[in-house]
C-alpha cells in the first residue's frame, strides 16, 4: 500500500475517532488528499463543492423532506395509524402489526427512516405500552420497522444512489416494493405469534361499518402514496415532479380538509425542512470532496482489480459486500455511505455480472439496518429518548427484528429475479 494512502486513512480514521462530524471528516480528508497529497489547486475544491450541490436530483429529496414535515405537523400520520389499526387491531399483536403497516405507508411518502421513527415510533411505542405490550417488544418492533422508510419508495438513499450511477430512478424505486412487503410480512408474522404466545391485549373487533368509516376518514392520507406512484408510473409526471405534487397535496389536505395545520405553522414547517435539507446538502458536499480524491487517485479501479484477483465468485463477492456494508452501517449514516461507497463498488458490479438496480436495493437495506445497530444507530437513540431507557436496552430489543430483516436481505441477495421482477415487468429486460 502506498504511503499516501496510509496518510489519508490515518487522517480519516483519526478525525472520526476524535468525534469530528462525518461530513467534516470526509471533507477534511478529501481536502488533504487533493491539495497536500495530489498537489491540486485548492480552488478546485470549491468547484467540487459547488458542482456536488448543483444537481437537479437533489430537488426530489428536499421536497420529500418538506412533505414528511407537513404530515408530521398535521394529522395524516394519526389517520394512517388509525386506519391500519382498524384493519388489524383485533388480531393477536394487531396494534404492533398496525404500527408496522403505518411505517410502510409513511415510508411510501417521506422516504426517510429518521422521519418514520420520529413520526410513527414516537406515536406507537407509548400506545403499545399503554395496551400492556412488553416494553422491550414495543421498542424493538417500532425502532426497527422504520427501515421501511428507505426501502419502500420514495427513498432518499435510492435517489442519491441513482444520482451516482445514472440508473433510472423510477426503475430503482420499483425494486423496493417487494422487499418492503416482505419486511412488513415477516415482522407482522413474528408479532402475531409472539403476541399470541405472551397473551398481549387485543382490541375489540370493529363492526364492518365502523371500519369503513375509519377508512373513509383516512382516505385523503391513503390517497397520497397512490397519487405519487400512480402519477410516476402512468407517465403523468416524473419522480422530481411527484415530490412537488406530494408537498402541495399534503399541504392542501392538512390546511383545508383536515384543518389540523394552521397557516401560522407553515413558517415553522418550512424552516425545519430547510434546516434538514441544508444538513443533507452539507453531507453531500463533504462526501463529494472525498469522492473526488478517490476518483483522482483511481482508487475504485484499483480496488476493483484487487477484488477480482482474489474473489472469483459473484456469490462470495455479494456475501463479502453484505458483511462489509453491515459493519459500515454501524459507523456511518446511509447518505454519506451511499455517496462514498457507490463509486467504489460500481466498477466491480459489471465484472461480476451484478445488476446495478439489484445492488442498489441491497445497499439500501444493508445501510438501513445500520439505523438500528450501535454505536451510531440513530433510531436507537430516538427510541431510547421516547422510553427513557439506555442504549443497551434498545439494542437488545431490536435483535429479533434485525434477524428477520437480515434473513430477508440474504434471500434478496441470492434471488435477484425477485428484486428485479417489477422493473423488468414495467420496463422490460
Amino acid at each position: 500500500m502506498e504511503s499516501s494512502y496510509l496518510i489519508i486513512m490515518a487522517v480519516l480514521f483519526g478525525t472520526l475517532a476524535a468525534t469530528v462530524p462525518v461530513f467534516m471528516a470526509l471533507f477534511f480528508t478529501g481536502l488533504v488528499g487533493l491539495t497536500v497529497v495530489a498537489g491540486i489547486d485548492p480552488m478546485i475544491v470549491i468547484e467540487v463543492l459547488y458542482r456536488s450541490m448543483d444537481k437537479f436530483a437533489l430537488i426530489v429529496v428536499l421536497f420529500f423532506v418538506l412533505c414528511g414535515n407537513i404530515m408530521t405537523t398535521g394529522s395524516i400520520v394519526g389517520k394512517l395509524v388509525k386506519t391500519a389499526n382498524a384493519v388489524t387491531g383485533f388480531l393477536p399483536g394487531g396494534l404492533a402489526i398496525a404500527g408496522v403497516i403505518a411505517c410502510g405507508l409513511f415510508g411510501a411518502i417521506s422516504g426517510s427512516t429518521v422521519a418514520t421513527v420520529v413520526a410513527i415510533g414516537g406515536f406507537m411505542i407509548p400506545a403499545l405500552i399503554d395496551h400492556h405490550y412488553e416494553e422491550g417488544f414495543s421498542v424493538g418492533i417500532m425502532t426497527s420497522a422504520p427501515i421501511l422508510g428507505v426501502v419502500i419508495p420514495p427513498s432518499i438513499s435510492m435517489i442519491l444512489y441513482a444520482m451516482v450511477t445514472n440508473d433510472s430512478l423510477e426503475a430503482l424505486f420499483l425494486t423496493g416494493f417487494i422487499p418492503g412487503l416482505l419486511i412488513i410480512l415477516g415482522m407482522s408474522v413474528y408479532a402475531f405469534f409472539y403476541s399470541r404466545r405472551h397473551h398481549f391485549e387485543t382490541l375489540e373487533r370493529l363492526p364492518f361499518r365502523e371500519v369503513i368509516t375509519v377508512v373513509r376518514e383516512g382516505i385523503w392520507a391513503l390517497a397520497l402514496p397512490l397519487i405519487i406512484f400512480g402519477g410516476i408510473y402512468s407517465g403523468l409526471f416524473t419522480a422530481n415532479e411527484a415530490a412537488v405534487v406530494a408537498c402541495f397535496y399534503a399541504f392542501f389536505v392538512e390546511v383545508f380538509i383536515h384543518k389540523d395545520m394552521k397557516l401560522r405553522d407553515i413558517k415553522k414547517v418550512v424552516i425545519s425542512s430547510a434546516v434538514t435539507s441544508a444538513t443533507l446538502l452539507i453531507i453531500v458536499a463533504g462526501a463529494s470532496v472525498f469522492g473526488e480524491y478517490l476518483t483522482f487517485e483511481q482508487i475504485p479501479g484499483k480496488i476493483a482489480a484487487a477484488v477480482v484477483e482474489n474473489v472469483s465468485s459473484p456469490w462470495m463477492f455479494l456475501l463479502a459486500v453484505n458483511i462489509l456494508l453491515l459493519i459500515i452501517g454501524m459507523f456511518m449514516d446511509i447518505i454519506s455511505a451511499t455517496l462514498i461507497l457507490t463509486p467504489i463498488f460500481l466498477p466491480l458490479l459489471a465484472k461480476f455480472g451484478i445488476d446495478t438496480l439489484h445492488f442498489g436495493l441491497l445497499m439500501t437495506i444493508n445501510l438501513g439496518i445500520g439505523y438500528c445497530t450501535p454505536p451510531l444507530g440513530v433510531s436507537l437513540y430516538i427510541s431510547s429518548t421516547v422510553v427513557d431507557r439506555d442504549l443497551l436496552f434498545v439494542s437488545r430489543a431490536v435483535l429479533p427484528f434485525l434477524a428477520i430483516q437480515t434473513a430477508i436481505l440474504i434471500l434478496l441477495t441470492y434471488w435477484p429475479d425477485l428484486v428485479l421482477f417489477l422493473p423488468r415487468l414495467v420496463y422490460g429486460p
